[in-house]
């Protein structure tokens, strides 16, 4: 017997005014977002506009507010700033803490990932098994990168011989150990200080996304580009756990929903649109030279490097964990989401 219309618009209203009952209930929360890049960065809009669908789905009693540039604590400092509570939600860049979080090193490997908008959700997907014990300090949101990046420099880096001798600012410290692997000497530096480091001649090359080269000024002090995909930096976005904990049942399903492999790929893809076009806007400057390697070449990367994977296995070896299987379902994650090299 079907029901009535009636009945159906009675118990749907109901269920409306029940839900909406209880986040009357809820008290008000006041989330500080901590964010180390510059305020017209493009990860920052991705991040507020997460923020507006949080505030949406907790019926209004989610609301933040951003800090960028460093406001709240240096870019070093962004996964202990959510640990003790001086961000609600940090940004955080796990490979500027070498040994840190071996596991999650992984994503940062050499040649490993191919583009960052499916890649962001293949590394968030794959992560999820490990975050929970590797970051247990804070509440896990999601994982997600930059496009791949490459070598930026003020002179000619064509194989890996050249890099020996030379001074480089590492984007993670996986990237750092094959710096040292070839001979080079690590200069280490956040994102905001690296221009500083290269003009004073501190460094003579950085690891870097194309898009931010810019943003940072960074293309004010090289010249030369190597266009290939050598690494790809992966970053977290997580919450303090007591602020988690002392959320309502309703809050919690707010903020649970929006930490997911769906949300990780939406604020990989804004930050990756702007990297791919910082590509295409230096490779157009006459006064630059962007070039590619040769099939040889590359051979010759993806030869010389290969040590720093056997360097992050026996890392990983430390922490009880299998490599082989962490690298098998990292590659299963990035070949499900179609984003591996």
């Amino acid at each position: 017997m079907p029901i009535p219309l009636s009945r159906t618009l009675l118990t749907t209203a109901a269920l409306a005014f029940s839900l909406g009952a209880a986040q009357a209930q809820d008290k008000p929360v006041a989330l500080k977002f901590a964010s180390w890049v510059p305020a017209q960065h493009a990860l920052n809009p991705a991040l507020v506009a997460w923020g507006e669908s949080l505030k949406a789905a907790s019926g209004g009693t989610l609301t933040a507010t951003m800090f960028p540039s460093e406001q709240l604590g240096k870019a070093f400092d962004h996964y202990d700033m959510a640990r003790d509570g001086i961000a609600d939600f940090s940004y955080v860049n796990p490979g500027y803490q070498p040994g840190r979080f071996p596991i999650f090193a992984a994503a940062s490997l050499p040649f490993m990932i191919s583009n960052a908008k499916a890649g962001s959700a293949a590394i968030d997907a794959w992560y999820r098994a490990y975050a929970a014990k590797e970051m247990k300090d804070v509440h896990f949101c999601f994982a997600f990168a930059h496009d791949p990046g490459a070598f930026h420099s003020r002179k000619k880096i064509v194989l890996p011989t050249d890099i020996k001798g030379m001074k480089v600012r590492p984007a993670t410290s996986t990237v750092g150990q094959m710096i040292t692997l070839l001979g080079g000497t690590n200069v280490q530096a956040s994102a905001p200080e690296s221009r500083d480091m290269l003009e004073r001649g501190v460094a003579e090359a950085i690891t870097f996304p194309w898009g931010s080269v810019m943003l940072f000024g960074i293309d004010k002090v090289v010249k030369y580009h190597m266009d290939v995909p050598l690494y790809a930096t992966p970053f977290v976005w997580v919450m303090n756990n007591d602020k988690y904990n002392a959320l309502s049942a309703n809050q919690k399903k707010a903020v649970d929903s929006h930490c997911t492999s769906e949300w990780a790929e939406k604020v990989g893809s804004a930050w990756a649109d702007f990297e791919i076009s910082g590509r295409v806007k230096l490779a157009a400057d006459p006064s630059r030279e962007v070039y590619k390697l040769t099939p040889e070449q590359l051979a010759a990367w993806k030869q010389a490097v290969a040590p720093v994977e056997v360097q992050w296995a026996n890392d990983v070896k430390k922490t009880g964990q299998d490599p082989a299987a962490v690298m098998s379902a990292f590659k299963q994650s990035l070949a499900k989401y179609k984003s591996g090299l």
